[in-house]
């Protein structure tokens, strides 16, 4: 780390909240993205059975969600190849398109066909992984994702070491000067979401944690308040 790099207090950082429509009631979609309207961004999790030991949604999903809300769709590919899929989930109303570094051997061309499409892109990758993974395209994104659990199913709790995973990747970005958000999914919580954001990141995505039985707008404000 450059020492002579001034790294901003991460309370002054604002924080980004993305719902991860994982967790919502699918029979009422538009309903629970019409709750959320006041969130940042939502988060859609497409997995394969592949990449992942789960298969969740595609494209159709993601288009009726775009043509339910002008939310900032947020979509994380937890797919193999991702590149065979990149225009269509762009066309279908992704705004940014988050790849494993695990998922594909070419990660920089992804990224790179990920912002001809003219969309946000992002990287990640799985706890196990070294964080060098992403180095080499650290610089070209404008997200990078901690994983806090393993994907593929929620409602996982929270892997504490995580904490230290953000406080690395938020020193490189700081030392790079880069505006990318520094975004984690798994087991964020109204209980954690402190200690996340004090760690350093900008954007945090919770399912259950929102998507409760009181109804995403209550599940929203106890984030909303856990952060003040």
């Amino acid at each position: 780390m450059n020492a002579d790099v001034a790294h901003p207090d991460p309370q002054a950082r604002p924080v980004k909240l993305a719902p991860s429509l994982l967790s919502c009631d699918f029979t009422r979609m538009a309903d629970d993205l019409q709750a959320i309207g006041d969130a940042d961004w939502a988060h859609v999790d497409v997995m394969d059975g592949a990449f992942v030991p789960n298969i969740s949604f595609g494209l159709p999903i993601l288009a009726a969600a775009r043509r339910a809300s002008p939310l900032f769709m947020d979509v994380h590919l937890m797919i193999e190849a991702p590149e065979r899929y990149l225009k269509d989930f762009a066309a279908a109303g992704a705004d940014g398109l988050t790849v494993h570094v695990e998922s594909t051997p070419h990660i920089h061309r992804a990224v790179q066909m990920i912002k001809e499409l003219g969309k946000k892109a992002g990287v990640t990758l799985n706890p196990g992984t070294p964080l060098e993974a992403i180095k080499p395209v650290l610089a070209d994104v404008d997200l990078v994702l901690i994983m806090s659990v393993n994907p593929g199913f929620g409602g996982q709790k929270f892997i504490p070491q995580s904490l230290d995973r953000i406080r690395t990747v938020r020193h490189w970005l700081d030392d790079l000067g880069s505006p990318a958000e520094l975004q984690v999914d798994g087991g964020v919580t109204p209980q954690n979401a402190r200690a996340v954001v004090h760690a350093g990141a900008s954007c945090l995505v919770a399912g259950s944690a929102v998507f409760g039985a009181d109804g995403p707008r209550a599940g929203l404000e106890r984030f909303r308040e856990a952060l003040k």
